[in-house]
C-alpha cells in the first residue's frame, strides 16, 4: 500500500475515533439534559398548579384545600401540551385527576413524599383515560398504561404535607425531540466524516509530496549533483530532515570540491617531483658517465663530486618530506617532549642557515631571552623551526629575517617575520594544504620545495597542542606566530586533523 493511502487512513481513523466518541458522549449528555429539562419544566407547572389553587382560610390563614374550578383550567390548557397530572391529598387521597390520571406510588415512595423529597421517574405507566396519540414505539403496549416520564412533588404549609401534585408527559413527546436531535446529529456526523477524508487526503498528500522531494533530491545526488537542496518552511521533523539533508549535501559539495583540489595538487606534485627528480638525476648520471669515461679533466673532479653530493641531498630531502608527511598525517610518529632551551637551539640554526641568507642577501636577527625555556619534542622543535626559518629566507631577497620569542603565563610563543615577497589572503589559507606552493613561478632549485614543509609543520604543531597562525601582505612579507603550551597545559595525546580539516 502506498504511504499516501497508508497516511490518509491513519488520520481518517484517528478523526473518526474522535468523532464517534464525541458523538457518543454528545447523545449521553442529550439524553441526560432532554429528561432533566423536562422533569424541571414539569416541576415549574407542579408549581403553578398550587400556586394558582390553593386557598386558604382569611381569618386563620389555615389551608382550605384547591381550587377546583382553576384546576380544571389548568388541566385543559397543559393537556394541549400532553402534560397530566393528579393532586393527592396527606392522606394519599386523590383530589384532582386530569383525564382520568393516576400515579403508581409505593409505600416506599410515598415516605419519601412525607420527608419532602421530590421524586422523578424516567419511565413510568399511570392509567390515563386517553392514548398518545403522538406514540409509536409503545403502541404494543395497552391503552390505560402508556409509558410516561413524570415527578411526584410534595407540598407543606407550617410544616404540615397537604397535597402531592404527580405530573407527567409522554416518554414518545421526549424521544421525538430526542430523534429530531439524533437526525440533525447524524447529518452532521456524515458531513465531518466527509470533510475527515478530505482533510485526511491533503495532510496526507502533503506529507507524501515532501518526501518525495527528498527522493527526487536524493536520485538528483546519486547522479553526482551536489548543489540540489531542499526548501525548508516550518519547524517539523521532515524539514528537519531536510535541512539535515542539504547539510549533508554541502559536505559531499565541499568534500568533492576538496578530492578534486587534492588530485590537481596529487597531479602537480607528480609533475613537481618529476621535475625536481629529473633534473639532478639526470646531473648526476651525466657526470658519473663523465668520471666512467675519464671524461672529465682532474681538477674538475672534486667539483662534480660536490654537485652530484649537492644534488643527491635534494633527492633525499624530497623523499624525506613525503614520508615525514605520511607518518604525521596517519599519527604514525612517537613524541618525546621535553622542557629544554629554546634560544640555544635557535641561534644554532641561525648559524647553520647564515649562509643561505647570505646568498639571498638577507639579515638573520635574532631577538630571544637568555633563556627560553619550552616543552616539546625536540627533533621535531628543530624541524618546525627550520622549515619555517627557511621557507622565511626562500622567500625574500635583499630582506629581513627576525626571530622572536618569550615566555606567555601558560607557554612559549615564537614569531618570525620576514619582509619578502608576501602572500595574498587566498594563499594565506590554503598554505597549510599538502602540495600547496604559493608562488608556483619559483619552481626552480633556489626556491623551489616538496610544497609539503608547511603541511608538515602545521602538523607537528598540532601534536604538540600548540597553533600556528600566518599574517601576511603582497608585497610586505609575511609574520609566522607559533604557541607551544607547557606541560601541565599540553594534552598527552593529539591527533592531527585530516586534509579536509587542513
Amino acid at each position: 500500500m502506498k504511504l499516501i493511502y497508508r497516511q490518509m487512513l491513519s488520520f481518517f481513523a484517528v478523526i473518526c475515533t474522535l468523532l464517534i466518541i464525541v458523538t457518543i458522549s454528545f447523545i449521553n449528555v442529550t439524553n441526560r439534559t432532554l429528561y432533566t429539562n423536562t422533569w424541571r419544566e414539569l416541576q415549574q407547572d407542579a408549581d403553578s398548579l398550587i400556586q394558582d389553587s390553593i386557598k386558604y382560610d382569611q381569618t386563620t390563614r389555615q389551608f382550605k384545600g384547591l381550587k377546583t374550578s382553576s384546576l380544571k383550567s389548568n388541566a385543559n390548557l397543559l393537556a394541549r401540551q400532553n402534560v397530566h397530572f393528579a393532586i393527592y391529598d396527606a392522606d394519599q387521597q386523590k383530589i384532582f385527576a386530569s383525564n382520568g390520571y393516576t400515579a403508581t406510588l409505593t409505600k416506599k415512595e410515598w415516605q419519601a413524599l412525607k420527608q419532602g423529597k421530590t421524586i422523578q421517574k424516567k419511565i413510568d405507566h399511570p392509567r390515563l383515560d386517553v392514548s398518545d396519540k403522538n406514540r409509536t414505539k409503545e403502541k404494543s403496549k395497552p391503552g390505560p398504561h402508556p409509558s410516561m416520564t413524570d415527578i411526584l412533588r410534595p407540598y407543606f404549609y407550617q410544616g404540615k404535607l397537604v397535597a402531592v401534585v404527580s405530573i407527567g408527559t409522554f416518554v414518545s413527546t421526549v424521544e421525538q425531540s430526542r430523534h429530531q436531535i439524533l437526525n440533525n446529529l447524524l447529518a452532521t456526523f456524515v458531513i465531518a466524516m466527509l470533510v475527515a477524508l478530505v482533510v485526511s487526503y491533503l495532510l496526507a498528500r502533503s506529507t507524501t509530496q515532501r518526501i518525495s522531494k527528498m527522493r527526487r533530491a536524493t536520485h538528483q545526488i546519486a547522479r553526482g549533483n551536489y548543489k540540489v537542496h531542499i526548501d525548508t518552511q516550518s519547524n517539523d521533523e521532515l524539514d528537519d530532515l531536510g535541512r539535515d539533508f542539504n547539510q549533508m549535501a554541502d559536505a559531499l559539495q565541499a568534500s568533492q570540491e576538496e578530492i578534486r583540489q587534492q588530485e590537481e595538487r596529487r597531479r602537480r606534485f607528480m609533475a613537481d617531483a618529476a621535475h625536481e627528480m629529473r633534473t639532478p638525476l639526470t646531473t648526476i648520471n651525466g657526470l658519473l658517465e663523465g668520471l666512467a669515461y675519464d671524461a672529465i679533466p682532474e681538477e674538475d673532479k672534486k667539483h662534480s663530486i660536490q654537485l652530484m653530493q649537492n644534488d643527491t641531498r635534494r633527492l633525499i630531502r624530497l623523499v624525506n618530506d613525503t614520508l615525514d608527511y605520511e607518518k604525521i598525517r596517519t599519527n604514525q610518529i612517537s613524541m618525546d617532549r621535553k622542557v629544554f632551551d629554546a634560544t640555544a637551539v635557535i641561534n644554532n640554526l641561525q648559524a647553520q642557515l647564515r649562509k643561505k641568507a647570505k646568498v639571498q642577501n638577507d639579515e638573520l636577527a635574532v631577538d630571544l631571552p637568555k633563556v627560553l625555556r619550552v616543552y616539546a619534542d625536540y627533533d621535531r622543535f628543530v624541524q618546525i623551526m627550520f622549515n619555517i626559518i627557511q621557507n622565511a629566507i626562500q622567500f625574500t631577497k635583499n630582506g629581513k629575517i627576525e626571530i622572536s620569542g618569550r615566555r606567555l603565563p601558560k607557554g612559549a610563543e615564537f614569531a618570525i617575520k620576514d619582509n619578502g615577497i608576501g602572500m595574498t589572503k587566498e594563499q594565506t589559507e590554503q598554505i597549510w594544504e599538502r602540495f600547496y606552493k604559493a608562488d608556483r613561478s619559483r619552481m626552480n632549485t633556489q626556491y623551489g620545495e616538496s610544497g609539503l614543509g608547511l603541511a608538515i609543520v602545521h602538523h607537528l604543531v598540532e601534536l604538540h597542542g600548540g597553533t600556528i597562525k600566518v599574517a601576511s601582505e603582497l608585497g610586505k612579507g609575511t609574520t609566522f606566530t607559533l604557541f607551544f603550551p607547557d606541560r601541565e597545559y599540553a594534552p598527552h595525546a593529539i591527533t592531527p586533523r585530516s586534509e579536509t580539516d587542513v
